[in-house]
């Protein structure tokens, strides 16, 4: 796996709307080149082509050393994947894996789907190329009276390591903290995947559906917010809360130091962090903290940060992280927090 750096991330990635946002935690104008990958408004759809899609992913025999001969040997019913531009082999399947290239995939399916009321409000590469993402959003925040700002959007993305099949999910940015979020914590977020497999389409219809639960998806969340922000969390609650979600060993040793690392970093957002504390004593402030501390502060390891919560954005990690936290809530307060716990 890639690690991608903070100038891949600065070349790679379009973010859109940051008169309405501000500017992704990985922005750099030092590593900004002659075309900044921050826009005011919309990203165009040309400029995602462009600056992102413009190689095709190739499809080429797969081959190894013949011990015998000293020759290469093509391997029967193999297949590896290549970026056309770098030739950067991005991954081997069996004969019936079945491409989805981004320009038609995402970005023609995407244009397709587009009103006056929805735009491309961000996309990217990551590991090398082999993972793109195209996300769908309203272009003005969303803002509860309990003071969370938010966008629902509409994530499209597809990969060719073998890692994603092509998904269209909505989801929810949380915009103080640049956080994805679950669009209803109460329910399983809504999408649909297509596998790389032999006759595979695109499936517009389903896309369209899917994209039109965006403006439901609104509705939806804020009023999660508004039941979570009444649910009253004592003190001795959120200490009972924190024993249950890191447990701190007896015996001194790395796990222990780990441990209270992490609770202090809870706790410092809690109290003091303007992305979380503003809602202390409430559901919402735990559902906040914990998400915060994991997109955010936790270490992470083998990926980059950026990829670790894309990739959970998309695979359903964010979703589990913030109904288990609902689930733990509950269960230490003896109260049901979790709207629909199934």
């Amino acid at each position: 796996m890639s690690k991608e750096s903070l100038q891949w991330l600065n070349d790679n990635t379009l973010i859109g709307f940051t008169d309405k946002r501000g500017t992704a935690w990985h922005y750099r104008a030092s590593l900004q080149g002659l075309e900044p990958n921050h826009y005011p408004g919309a990203i165009p759809v040309a400029d995602v082509q462009r600056r992102l899609f413009a190689w095709d992913a190739l499809s080429r025999p797969l081959y190894v050393e013949d011990p015998i001969t000293g020759g290469l040997a093509e391997v029967p019913d193999r297949q590896a994947i290549l970026r056309s531009d770098t030739g950067c082999v991005m991954g081997i399947f069996s004969d019936g894996y079945e491409r989805h290239p981004y320009r038609e995939w995402l970005l023609e399916m995407i244009a397709r789907l587009l009103n006056d009321d929805l735009s491309i409000g961000s996309a990217g590469l990551l590991r090398g190329g082999a993972v793109a993402w195209v996300s769908v959003e309203v272009p003005d925040n969303i803002r509860t009276p309990e003071g969370v700002e938010f966008r629902p959007h509409l994530f499209g993305a597809t990969s060719f390591d073998g890692s994603l099949a092509t998904t269209f999910k909505r989801a929810i940015t949380n915009v103080v903290c640049d956080n994805t979020m679950a669009t209803g914590l109460a329910e399983r977020g809504q999408q649909i995947k297509i596998k790389h497999s032999r006759h595979s389409k695109p499936r517009l219809a389903e896309a369209r559906q899917a994209l039109a639960i965006v403006y439901e998806t609104a509705d939806a969340f804020a009023a999660e917010v508004k039941r979570l922000c009444d649910t009253v969390v004592t003190a001795r609650e959120w200490s009972a809360f924190l024993d249950a979600y890191v447990p701190v060993p007896v015996e001194p040793g790395r796990s222990r130091t780990l441990a209270e690392a992490k609770r202090d970093g809870l706790v410092k957002l809690w109290r003091h962090d303007n992305r979380v504390a503003p809602w202390a004593g409430t559901g919402w402030g735990v559902v906040q903290a914990v998400n915060t501390y994991v997109h955010h502060e936790q270490t992470v390891r083998g990926v980059s940060r950026a990829e670790r919560n894309r990739l959970r954005a998309l695979t359903g990690g964010v979703e589990e992280l913030d109904r288990e936290t609902l689930r733990m809530l509950g269960r230490v307060s003896a109260r049901p927090v979790l709207a629909n716990p199934a």
